[in-house]
């Protein structure tokens, strides 16, 4: 359904593809196995081969693209083109044919920004709105919008049972942490709004989506910036990067409070990662020189990795091995081996990279 419904835009874009021809006429086959790299001063979405750490292909995606996000399948890509506020589109890429598709158009929904990809939608943040939204690719329709109250909500993460949702909320410096709850309308019919009198909300067994759910949301208070988050592996710690004050907040998500705060010196941090085993932190600043490692268990500062004029976004390879870097004012991406933590290759995927996202073809 997700490829069908989003090819069929393929042919309605002969006037775009025409002008994006010099992008991709040396462009080699998309492998099954993709690094994707946004370069924000291109527009353009460069799919490179991890194995040969070279660019196969580069896709016009729209304007400032700032953060990047796969469908499960591999084969699309959703950019969401950020501009301060000033675009309300998210841009999509067919990876496997290498073009651009019609952007989706938000509408009022301004600003978007933070990205994550689940159960076949596409979640997002409009920082002008103050909102988290839902856009569904069978549909062609943002089927789910809910506010968040807080100023620039910038990044967001789903957990995988869909029963949380996280978004960091750079200027009011709060993490917001937004929980299903068993309450909530049910959809029309028999067991919901508009059967009869007397009916539950929901029927036995009936799944509460994000359209029908009722969700709680928790503001906890963080640093001054609050931007680069991230959930341990086993979904029980989020650590946050605040820019301004050059801290880290840990918060127990049980708890929903901030358990230590870690005079980590880390100003202009952009992003922050854990290592899929869960033993480090990567955290990356914009304006420093470092990308910083913390041992995760003992809360040190581990290890500082010098890579430039400063770094944005950070990926972790699915398998462990390795941890790519946007290094945005030196234009390159670093790739750093995680057994030792040294940097053992680069990739010139344009200029100012940032936003990074794993494909794999289905």
């Amino acid at each position: 359904m997700l490829r069908r419904s989003l090819v069929m835009q393929a042919v309605l874009l002969s006037v775009v593809l025409l002008s994006s021809a010099t992008c991709i006429l040396e462009a080699q086959a998309t492998p099954a196995t993709s690094l994707l790299v946004l370069a924000k001063r291109d527009r353009s979405l460069a799919i490179v081969d991890p194995t040969s750490l070279k660019v196969v292909a580069r896709v016009p995606a729209g304007p400032d693209p700032h953060e990047v996000v796969a469908s499960l399948d591999g084969r699309f890509a959703f950019i969401s083109n950020y501009g301060f506020g000033a675009y309300n589109t998210l841009s999509i890429v067919d990876l496997v044919g290498q073009e651009p598709l019609l952007p989706i158009d938000l509408g009022a929904l301004h600003g978007p920004h933070g990205l994550a990809f689940a159960a076949g939608k596409v979640y997002f943040t409009a920082e002008v709105n103050k909102v988290i939204g839902r856009y569904d690719p069978a549909t062609y329709k943002v089927d789910w919008i809910l506010g968040t109250g807080q100023n620039r909500t910038h990044m967001i993460l789903v957990s995988k049972d869909l029963d949380r949702i996280f978004t960091s909320n750079t200027v009011s410096a709060t993490v917001s942490i937004i929980e299903k709850t068993a309450g909530g309308f049910g959809p029309p019919g028999p067991n919901g709004p508009g059967g009869p009198p007397g009916a539950p909300p929901n029927g036995p067994g009936t799944p509460l989506g994000p359209g029908t759910a009722d969700w709680n949301e928790t503001g906890v208070a963080v640093g001054r910036g609050s931007e680069g988050f991230d959930v341990s592996p086993y979904g029980k710690e989020l650590w946050v990067a605040n820019a301004q004050d050059g801290t880290i907040s840990i918060i127990d998500i049980a708890g929903k409070r901030v358990t230590r705060t870690l005079d980590a010196n880390v100003r202009g941090a952009n992003r922050l990662k854990f290592t899929q085993d869960g033993k480090f932190v990567f955290v990356s600043c914009l304006g420093g020189e470092n990308l910083v490692v913390f041992d995760s268990s003992s809360r040190a500062d581990f290890k500082r990795i010098k890579l430039g004029r400063g770094a944005a976004g950070i990926l972790m390879q699915p398998d462990g091995s390795r941890a790519y870097v946007a290094c945005s004012p030196d234009n390159y991406v670093a790739v750093i081996d995680l057994k030792t933590l040294e940097i053992i290759g680069r990739i010139e995927a344009g200029r100012e990279p940032d936003g990074l996202a794993w494909a794999t073809r289905q």
